[in-house]
């Protein structure tokens, strides 16, 4: 029996990785249908396999990164037509970099609920733009020693490659988190809100990054509503939604993005994402926590109420004829 429960532990184990390392790998080929050529290296405005690398280490732990290593060198093979040194070192920069964000979030003792403002920046700085430094770095760096990328355009291409693995972790971390508590909705629930935020953030997402009059401020209103009133489960997907159609208009050169150059398209694609990331993530987690305070703060209101009437003493009716003689024979 001990020999059976280790076997199917293993067999468990075996088969979450490999589900990873094909998540890893379609999500990367789903990320590669919208390159961006900057300096002749070609890079994605969002990295789709780094948020999901992220999210499976903090639902999964260390054990499932092997999943993450084959994901990532299936991936480099299927760019670069053929297996290399190269293309090794890259998939191990990109397998290196969620493993430190995973540990630099465990250190600190990130919450899966985001339920805290500090969990929101923890994530934000540590887990996206701090541990994403190593991959940026090896990828870029491996391109110029290989010769495949003069030295003059490393920083160029650095950053482009930050930016998008950044990003990754930014749009679909907060997004595979808010699946642990996704529950089919009741005849009770705000549904038909839920229905019109949804059309509201579709139909508002178009307008902003189609529309040549400039109008990327309309996503804001529409993610301060999903936050405040649906928290993570309503402001990620939005945030989802903007990134990725924001990133089709931009390659696309559409709308607000028309006629700039791919190093312009880059830099206000990546000061989109990020803001509509930073303003779904932590003002989500900011209503979050008030919600968990003020409910706190009732039950224990509700707690010392009981108390109190508990301990007061009863009036001299309810004794009866446990109270006093009277002192008349």
């Amino acid at each position: 029996m001990i020999r059976s429960d280790e076997t199917r532990r293993r067999a468990v184990i075996v088969l979450q990785m490999l589900g990873i390392a094909a998540a890893y790998y379609a999500s990367g080929r789903l990320g590669l249908l919208r390159p961006v050529g900057v300096e002749n290296s070609v890079v994605t405005p969002l990295w789709p396999p780094s948020g999901i690398a992220v999210a499976s280490l903090l639902y999964l732990g260390l054990r499932i990164w092997p999943g993450i290593a084959v994901g990532a060198l299936a991936t480099v093979i299927s760019m670069s037509s053929g297996f290399s040194f190269w293309g090794l070192a890259v998939a191990a920069g990109s397998t290196l970099a969620p493993l430190c964000s995973f540990l630099a979030l465990r250190a600190v003792g990130f919450r899966m609920e985001l339920d805290r403002l500090r969990d929101g920046v923890v994530l934000v700085f540590l887990g996206a733009m701090a541990g994403m430094l190593i991959s940026a770095t090896v990828g870029t760096g491996v391109q110029t020693l290989s010769g495949a990328l003069p030295a003059a355009q490393f920083w160029q291409v650095w950053s482009a490659w930050w930016a998008g693995d950044a990003m990754g972790v930014l749009m679909v971390t907060p997004l595979l988190l808010v699946l642990r508590k996704v529950r089919m909705p009741g005849l009770d629930d705000r549904w038909v809100e839920a229905l019109a935020l949804t059309v509201v953030a579709t139909g508002a997402t178009i307008i902003a990054t189609r529309s040549t009059l400039s109008m990327i401020y309309l996503l804001f209103p529409v993610l301060i509503w999903a936050a405040l009133r649906f928290q993570l489960a309503g402001s990620a997907p939005c945030a989802f939604l903007m990134s990725v159609m924001a990133v089709i208009a931009g390659t696309d050169r559409v709308g607000p993005f028309a006629g700039h150059s791919v190093l312009e398209i880059m830099l206000n694609l990546c000061i989109l994402n990020g803001c509509v990331a930073l303003t779904a993530l932590l003002l989500a987690a900011i209503v979050t926590e008030h919600n968990n305070i003020r409910h706190e703060t009732e039950v224990a209101c509700e707690e010392l109420a009981a108390l109190v009437e508990e301990l007061a003493p009863r009036p001299s009716a309810e004794r009866g004829s446990d109270g006093p003689p009277s002192g008349r024979a």
